[in-house]
């Protein structure tokens, strides 16, 4: 189907128009499913590619342009995360998903209007914290691909299974493996208010300088994990302990002194940015608070090919 001549203006098929606004769709379902932005970019890119190679008449009978993209960067998506996890192996010290900015395009909307399914569901905001993604990273790809298109995307096991390649029963039972993880995980819901007064509360005592006044912000149980993926100094191993966590943040500035930290939506909540003198992004750091207003996990992501998006 070729793009109409309307004399001074070209009109595009309505498929294609369809295809093209999909995008954001097929990026915020990327990301989830594979952590990275970059991973995603590519996700979504080959998607457009496969769509573009179809023969014109097998795209005009494509009633619903949405369903196929997102069927299509699914596939991709589980394909990836397979080889993904072999990489993830190799990786130099922890590796931490990739932050990004103010949600956008990640909690504007759900890719699917499909009949609500009793199980319980994660929503679209909490879809995208660092929390659950370091959750996700813990599942096989089946698991992960069945849970964010059914428990986040509101997929009915039916079409999960066809996406998947099994059958509606054992996609039931992959999610429900998977929301078991992520129960194990949760804690008490923080209000947004509270989780970024604990933020703050974080970044004064780092910036201060004051071991004590850390120490005192960070839970008992804290845990601290950097990425630097071998290409910046991080730790290799988490950081286990409030004294720990508190020295080796405060040996931060010691080693940057001109470090500029301030407060950024980090994955749809409050985080910090750590910049240099000149404004360059050194490091994106979200935290986990508990009901007690207490920092209980540090996620300080340090690799500069993960940082593009802060500049």
């Amino acid at each position: 189907m070729m793009a109409k001549d309307t004399g001074n203006r070209t009109v595009d098929p309505p498929q294609l128009v369809d295809a093209v606004q999909e995008r954001s769709v097929l990026l915020g379902l990327s990301y989830r499913l594979l952590g990275s932005l970059a991973d995603a970019e590519d996700a979504v890119q080959e998607t457009y590619v496969r769509w573009y190679k179809l023969p014109e008449d097998e795209r005009a009978e494509i009633s619903s342009p949405r369903a196929w993209l997102i069927r299509t960067a699914s596939r991709i998506g589980l394909d990836m995360l397979g080889s993904a996890r072999v990489r993830r192996e190799q990786y130099v010290g922890e590796w931490l998903p990739e932050p990004v900015p103010v949600p956008g395009i990640w909690n504007s909307h759900s890719a699917h209007s499909g009949p609500e399914d009793p199980a319980d569901r994660v929503s679209l905001d909490a879809s995208v914290s660092m929390a659950l993604l370091v959750v996700l990273e813990s599942m096989t790809p089946a698991e992960r691909v069945a849970f964010v298109l059914h428990d986040v995307f509101r997929y009915t096991f039916p079409e999960v299974a066809e996406i998947v390649g099994r059958s509606p029963v054992a996609c039931r039972q992959l999610a429900s493996s998977a929301r078991r993880r992520v129960r194990k995980e949760q804690r008490t819901p923080v209000a947004p208010s509270a989780h970024a007064e604990v933020v703050r509360s974080f970044k004064a005592a780092w910036q201060t300088g004051d071991l004590a006044t850390l120490i005192g912000v960070l839970d008992p149980d804290a845990t601290a994990i950097t990425d630097g993926g071998g290409l910046v100094s991080a730790s290799i191993e988490p950081l286990h302990g409030p004294e720990t966590i508190a020295r080796f943040f405060l040996g931060v500035f010691d080693r940057q002194p001109d470090l500029i930290v301030r407060e950024e939506l980090v994955n749809g909540e409050a985080g910090l940015i750590a910049t240099d003198g000149e404004g360059r992004a050194l490091a994106v750091i979200t935290l986990a608070s508990t009901f007690e207003g207490r920092v209980e996990h540090v996620w300080a992501v340090r690799n500069p090919e993960k940082l593009g998006v802060w500049e």
